[in-house]
């Protein structure tokens, strides 16, 4: 496959690039799980480009589920963030893409990922600092898997942050039925009892993707809830 430009690379594209990245500890379903929520947020929501990534008006996107980065990486191939031969050294010692994205390697990363539960508590963080700033028409987007919602830390932030109204605050949560405890009611009525705006919607549907992302929430923080085959 030959890429000229970012804006001739369609969705089609990304199984390619993708295909660069070998070696092990790849975590093809972790990645695979993401591809589309990934996407349809950076070809048709987010505000951000290759020459946008230290704007202060940018739209934020925070990778919390950062283990099996390939999709992630390929979208941003597929974008102009990095060059595409650099895919090819996914995952060597002497490369910028790692197993987890780290935010001081990769142009247009946010934060660096780890453990798992951090991201969405980073989100909160984010969005408040904006507000602070007085920086009120930036989003925040954060992209969560599901066992994420197992930890403690993510029950706090997503409370607090429907508490305060953090109305630029977005959670895509890939249920991949992965999680140990699970929730009564499904996974958005986590989000709305705590002040959220929720919606559950098919994750490798497109347009219901982007239905969803674009849905009004006046005064509340929004979630999507992007349901996948279960992780085998």
């Amino acid at each position: 496959m030959t890429l000229t430009t970012a804006e001739a690379v369609t969705f089609h594209d990304l199984s390619g690039l993708m295909s660069r990245m070998t070696g092990a500890e790849k975590h093809g379903p972790a990645a695979s799980s993401t591809l589309d929520a990934l996407w349809v947020l950076y070809d048709r929501v987010l505000r951000v480009g290759p020459l946008s990534v230290e704007a202060a008006d940018r739209d934020r996107f925070l990778l919390s589920k950062g283990h099996g980065p390939m999709a992630y990486y390929a979208v941003l191939a597929a974008k102009g963030f990095i060059d595409p031969f650099v895919l090819e050294t996914f995952g060597r010692y002497d490369s910028p893409l790692g197993h987890h994205p780290d935010r001081t390697l990769v142009p247009g990363v946010e934060i660096g990922s780890g453990s798992l539960g951090h991201g969405l508590p980073l989100g909160v963080g984010t969005a408040l600092g904006l507000r602070a700033q007085g920086l009120l028409d930036p989003a925040v987007w954060v992209l969560i898997g599901d066992a994420e919602l197992d930890e403690g830390s993510n029950h706090e932030a997503l409370a607090y942050a429907g508490s305060t109204g953090l109305d630029r605050l977005h959670a895509v949560v890939v249920d991949n039925q992965s999680a140990t405890h699970g929730w009564p009611g499904g996974i958005a009525s986590r989000f709305t009892a705590n002040g959220w705006s929720a919606v559950t919607v098919d994750g490798r549907d497109h347009d219901a993707l982007y239905e969803a992302y674009t849905q009004p929430h006046q005064g509340r923080p929004h979630a999507v809830v992007a349901v996948v085959e279960p992780k085998n």
